[in-house]
């Protein structure tokens, strides 16, 4: 099951909004075949091991950390083909967390007289999966809050400066989730301070670039800004509200930008219902790279699940030096939301920290 699981990470950025799959087939104590869902549309993971096999595969058991499907969706479902392969034992990870179909393809398995096993190393296998679970479960975007603050909280010195508060190594690894969300979204003024191209830029291999989404109310994004005018191949949404200028729009839009209103009560934008319409375009996680007024509204909304802080040993100070978190803030500390599950890792001088809602 470990080995599955190793082997699911191989479609991570690619499989979305589809799960993360692997599978591994075992007969006679060897493992003969291994396989993992691909990308989107590609065969799952199971069909891919089947089809890896230099052997005949009947008798044997397999492994995989998702429950396998019993429906037809892009592809025929992986229980049918399990039962026709004559597999003898079929452990699995987790069951799927979809309540449509969860425990049917379990069920389809057992009924074919197949021995099931379901929970080994299941932990493990939610929390490789937990976009996929909370798309599926929330119908929501699995959102991501990134920060690279210092030792004092600071996302900037006084004037501006952001570059670079993290090292090379924490930069590098922000490309390697880029690389596997399905969209990046930043407010109006990052683009206007550092105009981004957000696009994804790892150095171990070639990246996919997540959809570029911009928050501006106004409708102000530059004509000319990098990233409307980068040639990736991602798209490009802008989350504005009814306030954007007809022409403006509509000079966006030939331009190949998709505009989506979601107009709040604070003339600002309703980041609930941006994420039911991104939930809308199969749009399963989005890496929020906002500044402190973004974060603010996203944590006050309850969009945001998980949080990647990224910390630097420097100490800038300044009451007026920006945060990574603004607005009006608790009033009290009893108030403060709290981070669970903490989990930390270190990326040269920089310590990472991640936890969730």
């Amino acid at each position: 099951m470990e080995r599955a699981i190793e082997l699911a990470k191989m479609g991570w950025g690619r499989t979305n909004p589809n799960p993360l799959v692997g599978a591994v087939l075992v007969k006679d104590g060897r493992i003969i075949a291994e396989g993992f869902h691909r990308a989107l549309g590609k065969s799952h993971a199971e069909v891919d091991a089947f089809d890896n096999a230099a052997e005949d595969i009947s008798g044997s058991n397999l492994y995989v950390n998702l429950e396998p499907c019993s429906h037809y969706g892009r592809t025929p479902p992986c229980a049918k083909a399990i039962i026709d392969a004559n597999i003898k034992k079929v452990v699995i990870a987790m069951a799927d967390p979809n309540p449509k179909v969860s425990g049917r393809g379990i069920k389809m398995l057992r009924d074919a007289g197949i021995e099931v096993k379901v929970g080994v190393l299941e932990n493990e296998a939610l929390k490789l999966n937990e976009i996929f679970i909370n798309y599926i479960v929330k119908k929501k975007p699995f959102v991501i809050m990134k920060s690279a603050v210092t030792l004092d909280g600071k996302i900037a010195t006084v004037s501006g400066d952001s570059k670079w508060i993290t090292g090379e190594e924490s930069r590098n690894y922000v490309h390697v989730i880029r690389d596997r969300v399905s969209a990046i979204m930043v407010g109006i003024n990052t683009v206007l301070k550092d105009n981004p191209s957000l696009t994804t830029r790892r150095i171990d291999k070639e990246g996919k670039d997540p959809i570029r989404i911009i928050v501006d109310s106004r409708g102000i994004l530059p004509e000319d800004s990098n990233v409307i005018k980068s040639d990736s191949k991602a798209g490009v949404i802008l989350a504005t509200t009814s306030c954007i200028p007809k022409e403006k729009e509509e000079r966006l839009i030939e331009r190949g930008i998709k505009i989506i209103k979601a107009d709040g009560t604070d003339k600002g934008v309703n980041l609930e219902l941006l994420m039911d319409e991104l939930y809308r375009l199969e749009i399963d996680s989005v890496l929020l790279e906002g500044g402190g007024t973004l974060n603010s509204s996203a944590i006050s909304s309850g969009i945001v699940n998980k949080v990647m802080y990224f910390i630097a040993p420097k100490i800038i100070g300044g009451k007026n030096a920006p945060t990574s978190v603004e607005g009006d803030g608790a009033e009290r500390m009893n108030e403060a939301l709290m981070v669970r599950d903490i989990c930390i890792k270190k990326f040269g001088d920089d310590i990472l920290l991640e936890g969730y809602i």
